[in-house]
């Protein structure tokens, strides 16, 4: 039985990651710009907080979060709305054969870190550590 290239459950190649870094680092640059004309993207500061590549560097999902998480849904919908111009723009920053197809989509992990704290600090989760603490 042989081994498929692409199930490695080691994670993603290095390659994959510097990759991702570099299309992170552009996105950033290119937003920060603010010359994606579209309402929903007026005056709005967005963080790209992650870009994940797939394996063979076709697809790449875009993680991305307006500050304060105002018009959330919006911002992304925008954002996929103009992605053949950030993809042209993106083209001229990074140099690569084939570009890979853009998604982008909300990051829900600042709202899972903030639940998971609330969870560390309720009354119910410090009783067992006081107890863990007394013996």
């Amino acid at each position: 039985m042989s081994k498929s290239r692409f199930n490695n459950s080691k994670g993603p190649s290095t390659r994959v990651l510097r990759v991702s870094e570099n299309i992170r680092h552009a996105l950033s640059e290119i937003l920060s710009r603010g010359e994606i004309r579209d309402e929903a993207l007026n005056d709005v500061s967005i963080t790209v907080t992650e870009v994940r590549c797939s394996p063979d560097l076709r697809n790449a999902t875009i993680f991305v979060m307006p500050l304060g998480g105002l018009n959330e849904k919006e911002v992304v919908e925008a954002l996929n709305a103009n992605n053949k111009y950030i993809r042209g723009q993106l083209s001229k920053m990074v140099r690569m054969k084939y570009l890979p197809n853009l998604k982008f989509t909300s990051d829900f992990s600042f709202g899972e870190a903030d639940h998971i704290d609330s969870l560390l600090k309720s009354d119910h989760v410090a009783q067992d550590l006081i107890k863990d603490d007394a013996e």
